[in-house]
């Protein structure tokens, strides 16, 4: 399906704590919030779509598209609430996922805390068969085995199958077997490595493999009650998901790979702030993306969102690599932590102020909704400080009660530290701000990057509420807020082309570079990928191609673009210069004077995706023309460490070139922005508006 000018696109993102919904009619965007039904989120996008559509005055069988984002996935691996699964394994490997890698991120920790496996022992079973690493087999299946384990499985009551096998990135013989014997016994779903994550390193693979078969019983039930419920509502157009790589795939592909969903809802949004980008022409952009539940923090250069093929979920130490469950699966690469509108603010046994991970989310919510939430979370401290505005929260669809989140701040924080309210809600936010700071720092700095260097991006329901002083303390002197960005995901959902990214491990070293199969190689992930994107368009198709080498004998790979084009045996000697060039950009110079030193290929990538038109270029304006407003409310300004009066602006009223004189606050149905005092706001040309720092000049 071809995109065309007059399709009608909705965008539905379900979050933590709301649950966004964004509506695209013939390049007109309509957008509300709704709160997440955790008992049936199917239910929070009917009622978000339902009035939506009355927004616009369209029928849900003028929908041409549906495009879905959700967090189910992450939660569910999170809060440990998937089907019981079993893990069918080469034996002698049973413990691999318990086991882990030699990696310690705390060496002198001795009360290291990993997240459990997934799996428990009793759950995993180990079959004879051995696959080689250059695919050969070195011993045959027991399937015999494999019959008896069947009738276990069965009489265990479980909900799903996972298998890995060793080498089976090279070689899914064995796997592929295994999953038919199975099959004629089961009646559940079953999950094979070389197809969920055809890659090297076993512990990361066996992780993704059991993660997508805990999961998929829940998603595939979740999307059929979508898919069903959608239909009774009147929408009769396909619905489509967003996967964790940026891309769009079907609803079908989604059930059999839900793990590939985990990182939807904050790849939408990195693919929107992209989109500014471009708009914009920025080639060097820090996204910033704060909900309800957590921000995300993605860096953006040339226009696109980087990407890395594993990611973290469920980290027992915030900030620390290696202490959380890797998923070995192509995403856009951002660093998240637990500082949404509704992460819970508390005092550690330091008599410091922490905020998050745990959040209030949307049941009960934060003290100040009203809906039985009686911890201080980052929203109450928001609204003590005069941020929002408690009679026109959400556009008026939750009053929110000040006096409420008073109590909590003054119970849990303000008492024990001898603070005021006033002071104790300012604590939280500069305790919030500093930790995005800190992550966006360290984010930076690990990508070989400085963070200054960038103009921010901020979209999330609460990120224009704290963009302005994040950019502070990030020595940032441009901030853009587009227009919806309170619902930036699902808008960003509307801008995803088709895509899917096809991997395979296979080891080559260019002193064995053999052109032939290489291309076979290349052709087979090229069928495979472009067979998923053929599902949602039949326009042209794009295919980028990557290699992912090292030095023979090191621990890990830098990615390096490839043409699209059938290569020749005179080609290892353009891959060798290229790789050359790429680790000199990654590690400052490439390694001299060994010429003996072999280089190789660990894994191949082809991605996927069909082409889009990009929207019209929109130069920066300046503003010159000073507005000003009779409506002010107290909002507390750090500069002077106490409430100010602070213009209120509706973001509607305004036109382009208005420029606003911090400090300030500029309102919309689905979130606020904060002008700081250090900071002025000029509306753009497409309705964006830009931070702009006093003394700096646009």
């Amino acid at each position: 399906m071809t995109r065309r000018a007059k399709d009608i696109r909705l965008g539905a993102d379900i979050g933590g704590t709301f649950t966004d919904i964004a509506l695209d009619v013939r390049g007109t965007i309509y957008s509300t919030k709704v709160l997440t039904n955790y008992a049936a989120p199917e239910q929070a996008v009917l009622d978000g779509i339902e009035a939506v559509l009355k927004q616009a005055g369209v029928a849900p069988g003028d929908l041409d598209t549906v495009i879905h984002g959700t967090t189910l996935a992450t939660n569910a691996l999170i809060e440990r609430r998937g089907a019981k699964t079993a893990f069918v394994t080469t034996q002698g490997f049973r413990d691999v996922i318990e086991m882990r890698t030699e990696n310690r991120f705390e060496q002198y920790d001795i009360n290291l805390r990993l997240p459990p496996p997934l799996i428990p022992r009793e759950h995993r079973f180990a079959v004879a068969g051995r696959i080689g690493a250059e695919g050969q087999e070195l011993q045959p299946l027991d399937e015999a085995a494999l019959e008896v384990l069947a009738g276990e499985i069965a009489a265990g009551d479980f909900g799903a199958v996972a298998i890995g096998f060793i080498h089976s990135y090279v070689n899914p013989a064995h796997e592929k077997r295994a999953r038919e014997i199975l099959a004629g016994k089961l009646d559940i779903p079953i999950s094979i490595s070389a197809e969920v994550s055809p890659q090297m390193r076993e512990f990361e693979r066996f992780n993704t493999v059991c993660a997508n078969a805990y999961v998929r019983p829940q998603i595939g039930e979740y999307l059929l009650r979508l898919q069903s419920r959608l239909k009774e509502t009147g929408v009769k157009c396909p619905v489509f998901m967003i996967h964790s790589g940026g891309g769009l795939i079907s609803v079908e592909t989604a059930s059999e790979f839900p793990v590939r969903l985990v990182e939807s809802g904050p790849a939408g949004g990195a693919i929107f702030a992209a989109d500014i980008a471009r708009r914009f022409n920025l080639p060097s952009v820090v996204s910033y993306d704060m909900g309800g539940t957590t921000a995300k923090i993605c860096l953006i250069e040339d226009f696109a969102p980087r990407t890395a093929r594993t990611f973290e979920v469920a980290r027992t130490y915030r900030f620390s690599k290696g202490s959380g469950m890797p998923i070995s699966i192509p995403v856009i690469e951002m660093i998240e932590i637990g500082a949404g509108g509704g992460s819970i603010a508390w005092i550690d046994a330091m008599g410091r102020i922490q905020t998050g991970p745990e959040s209030a989310a949307s049941e009960p919510g934060p003290a100040c909704y009203g809906r039985g939430g009686d911890r201080p979370a980052i929203t109450d401290a928001d609204l003590v400080l005069g941020k929002l505005d408690p009679d026109n929260f959400a556009g008026g669809a939750i009053r929110l009660n000040a006096d409420a989140s008073k109590k909590a701040i003054m119970r849990d924080v303000g008492k024990r530290l001898s603070l005021e309210p006033l002071a104790a809600a300012f604590g939280i936010c500069e305790v919030v701000d500093e930790n995005m700071a800190n992550a966006a720092r360290v984010h930076a700095v690990e990508n070989g990057k400085n963070i200054s260097d960038n103009v921010m991006i901020a979209f999330g329901g609460a990120a224009p509420l704290h963009a302005a002083r994040l950019c502070e303390k990030l020595g940032l002197d441009r901030c853009l807020v587009p227009e919806g960005a309170g619902v930036g995901s699902a808008i960003g959902f509307l801008k995803a082309p088709f895509g899917y990214e096809a991997l395979a491990s296979r080891l080559v070293r260019l002193s064995n570079f053999d052109a032939g199969e290489v291309n076979a190689l290349l052709n087979g992930l090229k069928t495979t990928a472009e067979g998923f994107v053929r599902v949602g368009t039949d326009g042209v198709i794009n295919c980028e191609i990557t290699a992912f080498m090292r030095y023979a004998g090191q621990g890990w790979e830098i990615p390096v673009p490839l043409p699209d084009r059938a290569f020749t045996s005179a080609d290892k000697v353009w891959l060798k210069d290229e790789f050359r060039r790429q680790y000199a950009i990654f590690f400052g110079r490439a390694i001299d004077g060994l010429d003996g030193l072999e280089i190789e290929i660990v894994t191949w990538s082809v991605r996927a995706q069909d082409e889009r038109e990009a929207d019209g270029g929109q130069e920066i304006i300046s503003g010159t023309r000073l507005v000003s407003s009779s409506v002010t409310r107290d909002v507390f300004d750090p500069t002077m460490a106490a409430m100010q009066a602070s213009a209120i602006f509706e973001r509607a009223n305004l036109s382009p070139g208005d420029r606003i004189s911090g400090p300030a606050v500029i309102v919309e149905r689905e979130t606020s922005t904060v002008v700081t005092t250090p900071f002025d706001a000029v509306l753009q040309g497409d309705g964006s508006i830009l931070l702009v720092r006093k003394e700096s000049v646009t």
